[in-house]
């Protein structure tokens, strides 16, 4: 009997922390945004302590991944545009597991507008979601994230939209 109790006490365990690590979310809605560096040869430094203040908008995908390639093109043909001159808005678009140089040869095709950073070794990635890409987080003022996606809908990308112009409007 104590076997068995152990066993499933065990068992109950593993299962929660399974369950745990599949979600791969670390940053979610309501909370803080975690402390980053990222760097970049051709855009410099961007700490995010030099981000208070401000409306961040962080999207994180990989050259390789399909909805990632839609998502950015939503983004280059819509979002941009809207709010780039914006003095409030900051948006970091970065590459996972990619280098300077590898981002700048994807970009020569995609001809984005909006600077690309590097994440090669997931130090950046890391801190927000082990798993799914694209991700994207809206980053209020006060650093709390108020909007989170993993995937790319366009209906989700519409509601993103809205978002960041009632933020903007505040």
């Amino acid at each position: 009997m104590k076997k068995a109790f152990l066993f499933l006490t065990i068992l109950a365990f593993h299962l929660s922390l399974s369950a745990q690590s599949e979600s791969g979310d670390i940053a979610a809605k309501g909370d803080k945004m975690p402390e980053f560096q990222l760097s970049s040869a051709k855009h410099g430094e961007i700490n995010s302590k030099d981000l208070k203040g401000k409306l961040v908008l962080i999207n994180i995908f990989a050259t390789w991944c399909p909805p990632c390639q839609l998502e950015l093109a939503e983004v280059k043909k819509t979002l941009w545009p809207k709010f780039k001159d914006e003095d409030k808005f900051v948006m970091l678009t970065v590459g996972r597991e990619h280098t300077d140089d590898e981002l700048t040869k994807y970009n020569e095709k995609k001809q984005f507008s909006f600077p690309l950073y590097p994440d090669p070794e997931r130090g950046f990635t890391s801190k927000f979601a082990k798993t799914t890409i694209p991700r994207t987080y809206l980053v209020d003022q006060n650093d709390i994230i108020i909007y989170a996606s993993k995937g790319y809908k366009k209906e989700e990308f519409q509601e993103l939209m809205l978002l960041i112009e009632e933020e903007l409007a505040k």
